[in-house]
């Protein structure tokens, strides 16, 4: 309501004419009016700007160009480039939406032999290490010296056996984190199996991060018309001066009203902005008022990401707790965990957003401070200065990884945020092994699957903007472009965030699973009172079973 309140007032005494539109020497806007058409500004002589800069800031506390300024018509410019990479790029995003369960059973394939290929790469880079090093025997690094040709080092024994010892100790390290570490790696592999199940009921989760998307934008126009009718809030202040001053009929002319008839003797007189009024008490707290403009930015922006996060972890969590799969997921998931999020959670949501933007807020002064700082030689001020810029940092991440634990709890179980993120946390900390091995499996499958997004768009339109290849019945030409490798990287940056928007649908929709597996095996015991909820492959890992379904199949 402050932040509407703000807005309000902003936008009534506000005129963002006076930013958006140059002004010519009458005080006519350009490019609206009787400029419509006209929406440039021309300067007669330029080079009068930058030798009177002193003078007109001594003489009328601003600076304007004593030159006559008048409208001028817009060129033509054409966008042919720029439309057509805009419907490359929706293209890219109808085939990734389309595709994208396929995408994941490759993923998925290719996780499941991730160890072999990692095991045989190992032991064959420990073959080829042992026999470098064989041919090298007789060769020492002492023989060779210090050297700039870095190619010479691969000629002595020291090298290869300094390369078969690390890659020897990496063998041995996989080898001991699959031994000890087997179920657990299996349960990872389960649940994101069994995300993809879920995404696979309910589709529509994959829109999702398009209602976030829209709703930054609306945080982002919000947050910059407020700013921009905040800044110019002030009445606009003019003076009548003399743009020629080597006439004597124009010597002593500052005044406040202008009428031509008054100053026959002095044609170059003219009506001119100073600066905006600072008077007034909305005008001596304009830093106050963009200040909490730019934090209620923040906080409207990780209220956004927030109620992203409890949506679908409402969504997902009615997945998991659906005994009966599919008969007994609801009908439409998604759109009800928005629903419940807005009715009941949206103080939670609030909060845990504030706690985040207190955190970033901090940061941000710090790294003002630092910066006016920089020219500072003191080592130990700067070395504290770093310590505390490293210490938000890993406390800022820290309030995101447990606010989005929270919110999940949230969604499950409708409690309030303090509560939610104490009982999130204990129970992670109660499975801190399986939480390190689950974020790692996580983090190599997301990893792989944007490089396989962004790989494979990027080598497509670099075939497609290089002009080898062209698809039939389009007309834009390759030979068009001076330098084909811009558009080419705006497509692959493109490409990125769509995949990074998608697969953190996929990321959150294992969160959850995950905290809900937990709860699971905490709460229940495959009783007929309490029975299992979570999928056939996590019990048969776990050597556990639902008596209900044992005794159903005894009869």
């Amino acid at each position: 309501l402050g932040y509407i309140a703000v807005g309000i007032l902003a936008w009534l005494f506000g005129d963002p004419r006076h930013v958006l539109y140059p002004r010519n020497s009458t005080g006519w806007y350009c490019g609206i009016g009787p400029n419509e058409n006209r929406p440039n500004l021309f300067y007669f002589d330029v080079l009068k700007c930058a030798m009177s800069v002193n003078i007109m800031a001594q003489s009328l506390n601003g600076f304007q160009c004593p030159t006559t300024q008048v409208e001028k018509a817009a060129e033509f410019c054409s966008f042919t480039i720029l439309l057509c990479f805009l419907s490359r790029l929706s293209e890219l995003f109808i085939f990734f939406t389309t595709h994208r369960c396929l995408i994941l059973e490759i993923q998925q394939t290719f996780l499941m032999q991730a160890c072999d290929c990692c095991f045989c790469v190992s032991i064959a880079g420990i073959w080829h290490c042992y026999w470098e090093y064989e041919n090298f025997k007789d060769t020492s690094i002492s023989d060779v010296g210090l050297t700039t040709n870095f190619k010479t080092y691969l000629q002595v024994q020291e090298t290869w056996l300094t390369f078969l010892i690390i890659i020897s100790v990496v063998e041995v390290i996989i080898l001991l984190t699959v031994i000890f570490l087997r179920t657990r790696i299996l349960i990872a592999i389960a649940l994101i199996q069994e995300s993809s199940k879920a995404i696979s009921h309910m589709m529509s989760a994959l829109l999702y991060p398009l209602v976030t998307f829209v709703l930054l934008l609306v945080c982002v126009a919000y947050w910059g018309a407020m700013a921009l009718y905040l800044a110019t809030s002030g009445d606009p202040i003019y003076k009548v001066v003399a743009l020629n001053t080597t006439m004597g009929d124009c010597g002593n002319i500052n005044g406040t009203s202008f009428s031509p008839s008054d100053y026959p003797g002095c044609p170059s007189v003219s009506c001119i902005f100073i600066k905006y009024n600072e008077e007034g008490l909305l005008q001596e707290n304009l830093m106050n008022l963009q200040i909490y403009n730019a934090v209620a930015f923040l906080w409207c922006v990780n209220f956004v990401i927030a109620l992203g996060q409890c949506t679908l972890a409402g969504a997902f969590a009615s997945y998991y707790w659906a005994f009966n799969k599919p008969n007994d997921i609801p009908t439409f998931p998604v759109c009800g965990g928005f629903m419940r999020s807005l009715r009941y959670h949206v103080g939670s949501l609030a909060f845990g957003a504030l706690i985040l933007t207190l955190v970033q807020v901090i940061r941000i002064i710090l790294e003002y401070i630092d910066h006016k700082a920089s020219g500072a030689q003191n080592r130990v001020a700067r070395f504290i200065m770093t310590c505390f810029k490293c210490c938000f940092w890993c406390l800022e991440k820290f309030i995101k990884f447990l606010n989005r634990n929270a919110y999940i709890m949230i969604a499950i179980y409708g409690k309030n945020f303090c509560v939610s993120a104490k009982n999130a946390f204990m129970l992670l900390m109660r499975n801190v092994i399986r939480v390190v091995v689950l974020d790692k499996v996580t983090d190599l499958l997301l990893f792989f699957g944007k490089l396989l997004v962004v790989g494979g768009v990027g080598v497509l339109s670099f075939y497609f903007f290089s002009g080898r290849i062209a698809l039939p019945g389009n007309t834009f030409r390759s030979s068009s472009l001076n330098y084909y490798w811009m558009p080419i990287i705006t497509v692959a940056f493109g490409s990125y965030l769509i995949a990074h928007g998608f697969f953190s649908v996929y990321n959150m929709c294992v969160d959850t699973l995950f905290l809900c597996f937990l709860e699971d095996l905490e709460r229940n015991d495959g009783s007929m009172e309490k029975p299992y909820f979570m999928s056939k492959s996590l019990m048969k890992i776990l050597n556990k079973s639902n008596k209900t379904l044992k005794k159903h199949r005894e009869n």
